[in-house]
């Protein structure tokens, strides 16, 4: 087919974006978001949405096969994809990229991981099939404006077919056929993360990734895409509206995935900023000293305004609402001085002494933060003490963004915190080693070797 020009430069791109090409701390970033991409999987190994997804995985076996990681089970690409993806999503704590609209970049790195796996490809490839892979979801969240009805996991799909197509060694025109394929039949809802929050929450970008390397595969199979997939009549620009490209990284442009932000706490992104601030006021006021809290934001405040006080995030049930309720993460964290998985524990979600914090919290959009937001990402809170003592704290850049970025022994140290539950100390050690030392690996089967669990908890979800 004679593709538009959005798809073939998409498909030019990754076709002709070569190891050699990458500078050596794009290829080093590259290596720390697979870390923690694969350290927020083991993290979430436990939880019911990944025990679902990996039986799943099990009932099918490909040819070649891709694994699941942890407990090695053989699959098929785009079920191994889909099961690695829930555990990497299922905790909220993948990094995440924000410009005119967002995404979780590292959502692609299931998929990527798949088609590697599946086509025996070495660690070189794979880093570079990665970072065409979030260079091309990135983009997307830089050209397009938020709230359009459609969920940003699609940027992870069109993301992830690029990626496989990159992993399986196509050329531009059957990649272009990939990206049609990803993209013509998968525009799914941003009904997703709005009101009381499911399981299809974490399991959302998981389907993008399979949809993404399943996209990948019908092209290396020879099968064609509908033409104009984005300019058409019908095509993406319809629904979404006109865009042009950013520069590609090397083009003209950064390698994107060298902006994009990890997390240091398992929440929504826009919780960063508020838990950093809340964990700085822990311990200044006894909880049942407190009268106010005063949570100053950018525009996501909006989301929280008196007449929403009804609303899930003011009341959630489940771990997928409380992981993005601000006011409900400011609270546990004023009165426990941590956030991790723990913290959402059916019991503690509920717990009447938080729930009760809660009602003292207001939260409101300076109009100065959202002019800021997102080249800073401003919050400042203030506790009102019942006899009227006040205390403040604020932060611009959250411990994980970019410009504040994690070193690579706090990547190290979150990684070995989120495994410690399934993997030992020493194999959680050599499989960091293997991951640091990626660009040596003839075969990616040595990564996924080496995720191999050795205690399995039980379910927590």
């Amino acid at each position: 087919m004679p593709p538009d020009n959005h798809v073939a430069a998409l498909g030019r791109y990754a076709a002709n974006l070569h190891y050699d090409d990458l500078p050596p701390a794009v290829v080093h970033e590259t290596k720390r978001k697979l870390i923690d991409a694969i350290g927020c999987a083991l993290g979430a190994y436990a939880d019911e949405p990944c025990v679902i997804a990996r039986a799943l995985a099990r009932s099918a076996r490909g040819e070649p096969p891709a694994r699941v990681i942890g407990s090695l089970d053989a699959s098929t690409p785009e079920l191994a994809a889909f099961a690695n993806g829930t555990m990497v999503r299922a905790q909220d704590f993948n990094d995440s990229y924000l410009a005119g609209s967002s995404c979780h970049p590292s959502d692609t790195i299931p998929a990527v991981l798949a088609a590697a796996e599946s086509a025996r490809a070495g660690g070189r490839q794979l880093i570079t099939a990665v970072v065409a892979a979030y260079e091309a979801a990135c983009n997307f969240a830089d050209v397009m404006t938020r709230e359009q009805g459609w969920d940003n996991v699609f940027f992870d799909t069109v993301g992830s077919a690029l990626g496989c197509a990159h992993a399986f060694g196509l050329d531009a025109e059957c990649t272009a056929h990939a990206l049609a394929l990803a993209i013509t039949p998968n525009l799914p809802l941003a009904q997703t993360r709005l009101g009381e929050l499911s399981m299809w929450k974490g399991c959302a970008a998981a389907n993008a990734a399979r949809n993404g390397v399943f996209a990948a595969m019908l092209a290396r199979a020879g099968i064609t895409g509908p033409q104009n997939t984005i300019e058409g009549r019908w095509g993406l620009q319809r629904v979404l509206g006109a865009f042009e490209w950013a520069p590609f990284g090397g083009q003209g442009g950064p390698y994107r995935i060298a902006e994009t932000h990890l997390k240091f706490y398992p929440a929504v992104v826009h919780a960063q900023s508020p838990v950093a601030v809340a964990l700085k006021l822990f311990g200044r006021v006894a909880a049942d000293d407190i009268k106010t809290v005063t949570i100053d934001s950018y525009w996501v405040a909006r989301r929280y305004s008196d007449n929403e006080r009804a609303a899930s995030l003011w009341h959630p049930q489940t771990r997928e609402t409380a992981d993005h309720s601000i006011v409900w993460l400011v609270a546990a964290v004023l009165l426990d001085g941590e956030l991790t998985a723990d913290s959402f524990k059916p019991q503690r979600i509920n717990d009447p002494a938080l729930r009760a914090l809660m009602q003292k919290i207001v939260i409101r959009e300076n109009p100065e933060f959202s002019a800021a937001y997102p080249a800073r990402w401003p919050c400042r809170i203030e506790i009102e003490s019942c006899s009227g003592t006040r205390y403040c704290e604020a932060v611009d850049y959250f411990k994980g963004h970019s410009l504040n970025p994690l070193s690579d022994a706090e990547v190290e140290t979150k990684f070995r915190s989120l495994s410690a539950d399934v993997l030992d100390g020493n194999k959680a050690g050599v499989l960091l080693d293997k991951l640091w030392r990626l660009d040596t690996i003839a075969d990616i089967g040595e990564i996924i070797d080496a995720t191999a669990v050795n205690v399995r908890r039980k379910t927590t979800h």
